[in-house]
């Protein structure tokens, strides 16, 4: 793969991309084999960039020209709304989300890897995401990149949707 095929830059959302990045992010999570009767509340949610980015973090990855390639909320501790029962000193990873058309070129690692960045910058110990075993794609990349499987933050969102927990320690004091 050349340079040019894999050069991507992560950023801040802009309030102009807020629609795109939503609709980027609901035909995403459309290719995850799991639908709930709840999914349409979700995809609501999903589409919110403009929510998500006034209370929490979102960045992006577009290519040099600005094509939108994939996004990522980052929630920087317990006090975020996003946040799925973070504990003081912890960060979290929520609604990450690659174009399907683009998947494979690195751009969901970035994402990650700029989340680990800005909670090892906010002095965080450790980020927490979750997924689902119906990702196995999401759990091949955490894997890869040193997160281990925290069994005690699972929890069930909806009958039927249980969701597992990884975590990343960024400092010495794990618990």
């Amino acid at each position: 793969m050349s340079i040019a095929e894999t050069a991507f830059l992560i950023r801040l959302v802009r309030p102009d991309e807020y629609e795109a990045l939503g609709d980027l992010t609901v035909a995403a999570y459309q290719t995850i084999p799991i639908f709930t009767p709840e999914q349409e509340a979700y995809n609501v949610q999903l589409r919110d960039v403009e929510r998500r980015a006034t209370t929490s973090c979102v960045l992006v990855a577009t290519t040099p020209a600005g094509e939108l390639l994939g996004g990522v909320t980052y929630v920087s501790g317990p006090e975020d709304p996003y946040s799925e029962e973070l504990r003081e000193g912890e960060a979290g990873i929520r609604m990450l989300a690659v174009d399907p058309a683009q998947r494979g070129r690195g751009i969901g690692r970035a994402l990650t890897q700029a989340c680990l960045d800005r909670a090892a910058s906010d002095g965080r110990r450790r980020l927490v995401l979750h997924t689902g075993t119906w990702m196995p794609a999401a759990i091949r990349l955490y894997d890869r990149m040193g997160f281990v499987r925290r069994p005690e933050l699972d929890f069930t969102v909806v009958p039927g949707v249980d969701l597992i927990a990884y975590a990343y320690e960024l400092t010495g004091d794990a618990e």
